[in-house]
């Protein structure tokens, strides 16, 4: 039946599943090895349930620390410990921050995140990240940040600069992180999440798919973020971007249709999580990112760079959302 404000007819939710956090494996890949066209069904049916299915919240990320990351994640050029990392440099200006903010919230943002590569923040930094969250508020924009693991002490600074988001990824499952990341463990990636939920912030959390896991890796992905006791309200869906000089500059093209179905899978364990197609959309298709659209994903990140890698260039996200007849929302979850 329509929902009184939206000419868009949604499904009710009265057949479909309650909303779990017990999720297992097995369960997940039951789901990633169905038909294609049920799981798009199955998807997109949860979709619409919780969600007009033409909207589309639109996010803005910046690089407000780049580069000389002690950490060795595989997959990132900011670290110092690969043979090609970014140059290193120094925490941007508040007012050049704000600056940007602006251009992103012309440009039709209503979240503006900001990243820095650091294992964990120091209190001199997070006093500037703080006022840089006191400023981008004020402009009337959303804000997140992502500055590595965080204690209970510094998840509450962040809540009182009135902070709405924190992104700290799981990247993989629990079993193959070693593979990808040796200098902090999984249950240090928790417990942050725990800081953050604990201090009253909402979580954005996902993880990277072709890092050269496995099926069950995958499904262990979602299975690892459906769990939490609240599923993140953000849960960004990465494509891994093959940067060159890191252990995975060399990594194999992951199959579109792969890539869509752990949307898919994403969308049905977490009903009410807004999912982000997040880093890799410049590697695929129009086509392959309207199948993500119908599997569930509706928040991207607008901008032509996320952090260091590059993103679509926003007049082609324009015309795409254009063509599908889909209209982007100041407002997100």
């Amino acid at each position: 039946m329509p929902d009184g404000s939206s000419p868009v007819t949604r499904s009710s939710s009265a057949s479909l599943p309650e909303i779990r956090h017990d999720w297992t494996v097995p369960e997940i890949q039951a789901l990633l090895d169905l038909p294609f066209p049920e799981l798009m069904f199955r998807a997109q049916a949860t979709h619409r349930a919780h969600f007009d299915p033409t909207e589309m919240q639109i996010s803005t990320l910046l690089s407000i620390k780049t580069g000389g990351c002690p950490e060795d994640c595989a997959y990132c050029p900011q670290s110092a410990l690969h043979e090609k990392s970014v140059k290193a440099e120094r925490l941007m200006a508040v007012d050049a921050v704000l600056t940007e903010a602006r251009k992103a919230k012309d440009a039709g943002a209503s979240r503006f995140c900001m990243g820095a590569a650091w294992r964990s923040p120091k209190d001199h930094d997070l006093e500037t990240v703080c006022a840089m969250i006191e400023g981008v508020k004020g402009l009337g924009l959303e804000t997140c940040v992502t500055l590595g693991m965080l204690d209970a002490g510094q998840a509450g600074r962040l809540r009182d600069a009135g902070l709405d988001y924190y992104n700290h990824n799981l990247d993989t499952s629990p079993e193959y992180y070693g593979d990808i990341i040796t200098t902090r463990t999984y249950q240090d990636r928790l417990d942050t999440l725990s800081n953050v939920r604990d201090a009253g912030i909402n979580v954005c959390c996902g993880g990277i798919v072709g890092m050269g896991e496995n099926e069950t890796d995958r499904a262990g992905l979602i299975a690892a973020l459906a769990s939490l006791p609240a599923h993140p309200e953000s849960v960004p869906i990465n494509l891994l971007v093959r940067v060159k000089g890191t252990p995975l500059g060399e990594s194999e093209a992951v199959d579109p249709l792969d890539f869509v179905r752990m949307i898919a899978a994403a969308r049905i364990t977490m009903p009410k999580s807004r999912v982000r197609l997040a880093a890799g959309r410049e590697d695929m298709s129009d086509e392959t990112q309207t199948l993500c659209f119908l599997a569930g994903a509706n928040s991207i990140f607008y901008g032509e760079r996320l952090l260091t890698t590059p993103n679509p260039q926003a007049s082609r996200d324009r015309k795409l959302l254009d063509k599908l007849g889909m209209h982007t929302t100041g407002i997100s979850v």
